[in-house]
């Protein structure tokens, strides 16, 4: 590896301590990328060693060795603008010279990584650990280790109420739906009914989505993308009048994150239950509700 063309770089390597890390891989940074990245949880002590090897046959001058902690928000319209939420540092070793590789012990206690890893469609939450090499006359040898952060609900909501809602087109549909609850799990199913009031229109079939809405920035530089995240069908034909039809949808298939509200006042991710019926028009109706998703395991 070449830093800016001055000459070959060290090697740099992180080795964490503890028992065999936890990996998940996660969408990368590229479209249709991939990466298996260490996983943590919000409170854990991260810690190990950084091991520093200069170019063979070279000696490496520098003014200090360091790592940082750091979270960092960065929002795609303003693309290579981190907002630094954590910045931690340890210093691990003065000025100095390097002729043969070095270890260098690290820890970060207990951080409170409030915010989870998120990566979205229109903003990034990432964590970083960096090892910094300080050069006084050359550019400065930086090294960046990704790392994912989930945080656990550790007690369910107390209140988590069902929801029922009616809708309908005056003297053509009216449709009532129930859902047990309000508040998921990332693994639970959403359990509930529709019921059929009235039906002066001939439906052909009706289905239920998952949406979610990423809301990023605030006022002229706000930011609102949905996307749906599973489609089911629940019925295929037309309903009769009186007719109930059954909902039970499974959530761990898709890839769903908690809902975020007000993440260090810079975005949001919520998500919907959206009840859609077509006709043989293919006219479509729909009904959405927001329902409140948590993790509680890793």
């Amino acid at each position: 590896m070449n830093f800016l063309g001055f000459g070959p770089s060290p090697t740099i390597e992180i080795d964490y301590s503890g028992p065999e890390r936890r990996t998940v891989s996660v969408r990368g940074d590229s479209p249709g990328q991939t990466e298996t990245l260490p996983l943590f949880s919000g409170t854990e002590t991260i810690s190990g060693q950084v091991r520093v090897t200069p170019p063979p046959g070279k000696k490496l001058e520098h003014m200090g060795v360091k790592i940082e902690l750091l979270g960092q928000i960065e929002l795609f319209f303003e693309r290579g603008n981190f907002y630094d939420f954590i910045s931690l540092v340890r210093e691990l070793e003065p000025p100095g010279e390097l002729t043969t590789s070095k270890v260098h012990p690290f820890e970060f206690s207990r951080v409170e990584m409030q915010h989870e890893s998120y990566n979205g469609i229109n903003v990034r939450l990432r964590y970083v650990l960096r090892v910094t090499i300080t050069r006084n006359y050359a550019a400065n040898f930086v090294k960046d280790f990704k790392l994912w952060v989930r945080n656990l609900v550790d007690v369910p909501p107390q209140i988590n109420n069902s929801i029922k809602m009616e809708v309908g087109i005056e003297d053509c549909l009216h449709i009532e739906f129930e859902y047990q609850k309000s508040k998921y799990h990332l693994k639970d199913v959403v359990v509930g009914k529709i019921f059929f009031l009235l039906v002066r229109i001939k439906i052909k079939h009706m289905e239920i989505e998952i949406r979610r809405k990423e809301s990023t920035g605030t006022g002229a530089n706000m930011y609102n993308e949905s996307d749906t995240i599973a489609k089911y069908e629940i019925m295929d034909g037309a309903p009769v009048r009186g007719e109930s039809v059954p909902v039970r949808l499974m959530l761990s298939p898709y890839d769903l994150t908690p809902t975020y509200r007000n993440v260090a006042n810079k975005f949001n991710v919520k998500y919907y239950l959206n009840l859609v019926l077509v006709d043989e028009e293919e006219r479509r109706y729909f009904k959405q509700q927001e329902i409140h998703l948590f993790r509680h395991d890793l």
